[in-house]
């Protein structure tokens, strides 16, 4: 192996690929490094730091080892390089254990021996920008200086394509397009569709790390872990690969939607841990302090967290399941602020409809917890006494009332299927039957009905209109399910499920046994998609919530043995 070279001659870095240094290959993260200070240098800004390498050529897990590996190459080149806030010091007095903390820099010196090439012939100011990533942030900080060109026309077209895929995903219309006269948004594409042909109209880095970012969130919404972590993968390598605008942004929203999909699998140590890191992580924390939108969904996503750890922890240990509960809560109403400061209607009725159903499971449990958040009055009240009802019950209806309310509000937006379901689970939980059952005692039960739980919602009752809401539970569960089936909306198989088991329930409490076991079949044909602790809630409540005779009828599924976990939003 040739002698590293010596302190006076030059260094020759061929920018092409393959890489190289004075013609041997080189890591590229390492001679990426190398360039970047000499051009920081050039520029008369000498420190490079660490959020410049940081979606560049590494994240925030791989950042030690990869300065680390790019110093070792740096001592096989000869080359002397220096880190710290004075760029005065010589480098080899330096303290080598703060060395991963940067910021990087080349003395004058060993910044005029780095020679960059491309072909074999010197490499212009615009071949060097290009290699690093850096013609986006400098037409982007340009301002009116940019060169025309930097604007296409496409562009308009781009954003056009971008905001149809998110009002179809609004509306429901994940995957399936709705067929031509079902009603609003007919004969339009899907969102995948949408979003796919937004991706062909991409004239950026950004638009189309953009597209990855919200093909992956899409698939995820539609149940489908597998799908969105290949496009996490691709959004990762795109990051990395070039310098993109709003880096920090793709980043931290690529953290979300992976704990997403832990917490869908079911993986709670994973979503938590991937939360917390991002908390933790110096660039990611700003991001998540100052961009509402990320901010809702870090604490949506944490509240639904520490409400599944405290619900399985209920029973063990109260004190500790109930400061999880508290947390949640809490977490819950800094999602619903984050919402309300974006203008995102969406949001505020997912955030609204997931507190309200934390404050029910939580009483169900056993956790009394002091001071319930009430939710916002919509209107004037209402005259008439509500049914005979808990304090606790009445919360958390008026909370989902109100998410009902807000989905009404925006043009276009798509009615929430976890709020009907949400709401036919507190109606019948109302009733505190014996578990098995017989079928006289099944339908001697009396759950709250609709008129029941609008009375209940106070001045939030006029979310339930008689077009959404009709005046039987096994109706506002068969409306929905139509939908699904038609292609006007495509609910997940978790909502699926779940629909499909309220309507079954109510059906058979109406003496409907026929509708019941067709739901039932549904179901039973369904489940296997759904992640273990998912089919445990649904044999748990079909053993034990259904008559003897309907479940002997229709055989359900063997019972898992984890225990049985609150289906989650």
């Amino acid at each position: 192996m040739p002698s590293p070279a010596s302190a006076s001659s030059p260094l020759v870095v061929e920018l092409t690929s393959p890489q190289s240094v004075d013609g041997r290959r080189a890591a590229f993260q390492s001679l990426w490094l190398l360039v970047r200070m000499r051009h920081a240098h050039d520029s008369q800004t000498p420190m490079v730091r660490l959020a410049d390498l940081r979606g560049e050529v590494s994240d925030a897990s791989t950042l030690r080892m990869v300065v680390s590996r790019a110093f070792r190459d740096f001592k096989a080149w000869g080359i002397e390089v220096g880190w710290g806030e004075d760029s005065t010091r010589e480098p080899r007095f330096l303290n080598a254990e703060r060395r991963s903390q940067g910021p990087f820099w080349l003395p004058p010196a060993e910044a005029r021996r780095v020679r960059c090439e491309v072909e074999g012939r010197a490499a212009s100011a615009a071949e060097i920008a290009s290699f690093l990533g850096l013609r986006a942030r400098t037409g982007a900080s340009a301002g009116a200086s940019a060169p025309p060109e930097a604007v296409h026309l496409q562009d308009a077209a781009f954003w056009k394509q971008l905001v149809a895929a998110q009002r179809a995903a609004r509306q429901g219309r994940l995957m399936t397009p709705v067929a031509a006269g079902a009603g609003d948004g007919a004969g339009q594409p899907s969102a995948l569709e949408s979003i796919r042909l937004a991706g062909t109209l991409a004239a950026s880095g950004f638009q189309r790390a953009l597209v990855t970012l919200n093909e992956a969130m899409l698939w995820r919404r539609l149940g489908d872990n597998e799908q969105a972590r290949r496009q996490l993968e691709v959004l990762k390598k795109q990051r990395l690969a070039h310098h993109v605008a709003g880096n920090d942004y793709l980043g931290a929203m690529e953290c979300i939607v992976s704990a997403w999909c832990a917490y869908t699998a079911r993986d709670l140590p994973l979503a938590q841990s991937l939360l917390g890191g991002m908390a933790d992580d110096p660039a990611r924390s700003v991001v998540l302090r100052h961009h509402p939108d990320v901010r809702f969904e870090w604490c949506n996503l944490w509240a639904l967290g520490c409400r599944s750890r405290a619900l399985a922890l209920a029973a063990e240990d109260a004190p500790a399941a109930r400061l999880l509960a508290e947390e949640s809560l809490r977490r819950f109403g800094d999602a619903l602020t984050a919402a309300f400061e974006s203008h995102s209607f969406d949001a505020a009725q997912h955030v609204a409809a997931n507190l309200g159903m934390a404050v029910w499971l939580f009483d169900r449990v056993g956790l009394a917890l002091p001071a319930l958040p009430s939710a916002p009055a919509a209107g004037p009240k209402r005259r008439g006494d509500a049914p005979a009802a808990s304090d606790t019950t009445r919360h958390a209806v008026q909370w989902i009332a109100f998410s009902e309310w807000l989905c009404g509000q925006a043009d276009g937006q798509g009615r929430s299927a976890w709020n009907a379901i949400y709401l036919m689970r507190i109606a019948r939980g109302h009733c505190g039957a014996e578990p098995r059952p017989t079928l006289a005692q099944f339908r001697a039960q009396a759950p709250l009905d609709p008129a029941a739980i609008s009375a209940l919602a106070g001045p939030l009752a006029d979310a339930f209109d008689a077009t959404h809401w009709p005046a039987r539970w096994v109706e506002v569960a068969q409306a929905r399910l139509a939908d699904h089936q038609a292609g006007r909306r495509r609910y997940p198989g978790l909502q699926h499920c779940s629909l499909l088991f309220e309507h079954a329930w109510y059906a058979a409490h109406a003496g409907d046994l026929k509708a019941a076991e067709r739901s039932l079949a549904t179901l039973r044909e369904a489940l296997p998609q759904l992640v273990p602790s998912d089919r445990a809630y649904f044999a748990e409540s079909w053993n034990d919530g259904l008559p003897a005779e309907l479940v002997l009828e229709a055989k359900p599924p063997r019972r898992p043995a984890a225990r049985p976990r609150k289906a989650a939003r």
